[in-house]
C-alpha cells in the first residue's frame, strides 16, 4: 500500500485572493482552517494511492469522465445543475472509477437534493450555533496519512436547543465543504464519534426515519469517501442507538468501524497522537472554530463553488 506521509509544506493550503488567513499556529506549521480546492497537482503519494487504490489514471479519467457524461445524458433519470469534468471526477474517485456504481451515486445525489432542497437553500454560516456547542468540528490539520478528521460530539447536544435535523444540514454543508479538496476525494476522511455524555435524551430523537436520511445522506448520496470511523467513550446507551444503524451496514461500513471506549492508546494505532488534541491523549491545542468561518468566506473558489450548489454564503 503507498505511503502518504506528506510533508508540512504540502499540507498548507493557498492563501487566495490575498486575503491574509487567520489561525496560523508557529507551534504546528500544518494548521490552517482553510481548504486548497485548486491544487494543480497532487502529491505524488496521493497519485500513486489513487492509481493503486482508486484506479485512476489519466486514461481512466479521460475515458470515464466521457463515459459517465454520455450515461447521463443517454439516460436522463436527473438534470444535472452542473456537468463539467471536475465535478464529475469527485464521483468517480468516490465510487473508484466504476461506471455503474458510479451513475447509481449521481442519480442519488440529485434525488437527495430535490427531496431535501431546505438543506441547500441556507447560508452554512448560519450554523454556527452548532459549532458553538462543538456537537460537529472538523480539525484544521490532517493527521499523518494527509485525511482531514471530523468530531462529532453529540453528547454536547441540548436538544432544547436544535434538532437532528440541523446537525445533519451542517454535515450535508461540511461534507460538501470537503469534497471540494481533490486530496480528500482520493483519500476520503476520518471520523471520530466522541459519545461522551450521550445520554437517553440524545437516543431518542435518532428515530427510524432519521437513520433512514443519514444513510441516505452518508452512504447512498454524497460523493465523499469515508475511510475509518472511530467511536470514543461510548455507554450502553450508544449500544443501544447503534443497533437501530446496524441492519442498514454493509461488510464495507463494519469494517471501517472501529470501537475504543476510553482507551486511547487503541485510538492511537490508528490516529498518531501527534495529531490529536490533548483531549484525546494527543499533543494539540483545542482550535477556534471561527478560523474556519473567516477562512472560507474569504476564500473566493470555495465561496464559487458552494454558491453553484444552491448555498448563499454572505459573508455578513
Amino acid at each position: 500500500m503507498p505511503q502518504l506521509i506528506l510533508a508540512n509544506s504540502e499540507r498548507i493550503a493557498a492563501v487566495v485572493d490575498d486575503h491574509k488567513p487567520v489561525g496560523t499556529d508557529a507551534d504546528f506549521p500544518d494548521v490552517l482552517a482553510d481548504l486548497d480546492v485548486d491544487a494543480e497537482e497532487l502529491p505524488d503519494e496521493v497519485v500513486e494511492y489513487g492509481r493503486v487504490r482508486v484506479g485512476e489514471t489519466e486514461e481512466s479519467r479521460t475515458r470515464l469522465v466521457a463515459e459517465l457524461e454520455d450515461m447521463i445524458y443517454e439516460k436522463g433519470d436527473v438534470t444535472p445543475h452542473r456537468m463539467d469534468e471536475k465535478f464529475l471526477l469527485r464521483f468517480l474517485r468516490a465510487r473508484h472509477f466504476k461506471l455503474n456504481a458510479t451513475y447509481k451515486l449521481f442519480v442519488n445525489y440529485y434525488r437527495f437534493r430535490e427531496s431535501h432542497p431546505d438543506y441547500y437553500t441556507i447560508n452554512p454560516l448560519d450554523l454556527s450555533f452548532i459549532a458553538d456547542s462543538e456537537v460537529l468540528s472538523v480539525l484544521p490539520y490532517k493527521e499523518q496519512t494527509g485525511r482531514r478528521i471530523l468530531i462529532y460530539k453529540l453528547g454536547n447536544w441540548d436538544t432544547n436547543d436544535f434538532d437532528m435535523n440541523e446537525i445533519l444540514k451542517a454535515s450535508l454543508a461540511t461534507l460538501e465543504l470537503g469534497i471540494l479538496e481533490p486530496i480528500a476525494q482520493i483519500l476520503g476522511g476520518v471520523v471520530i464519534f466522541d459519545m461522551n455524555g450521550f445520554t437517553l435524551q440524545h437516543a431518542y430523537q435518532i428515530t427510524p426515519k432519521v437513520v433512514s436520511t443519514i444513510f441516505d445522506l452518508i452512504v447512498y448520496s454524497i460523493p465523499m469517501k469515508t475511510y475509518a470511523i472511530h467511536i470514543i467513550n461510548e455507554s450502553w446507551v450508544f449500544e443501544t442507538a447503534f443497533n437501530l444503524f446496524k441492519p442498514f451496514l454493509g461488510k464495507r461500513y463494519n469494517e471501517m468501524l472501529f470501537f475504543h471506549g476510553k482507551n486511547m492508546d487503541s485510538l492511537h494505532k490508528h490516529i498518531d497522537p501527534e495529531y490529536l488534541p490533548k483531549v484525546y491523549g494527543g499533543v494539540r491545542p483545542n482550535y477556534p472554530y471561527q478560523h474556519w468561518f473567516i477562512n472560507l468566506k474569504n476564500n473566493a473558489a470555495v465561496v464559487k463553488e458552494m454558491e453553484s450548489l444552491g448555498y448563499c454564503i454572505d459573508p455578513k
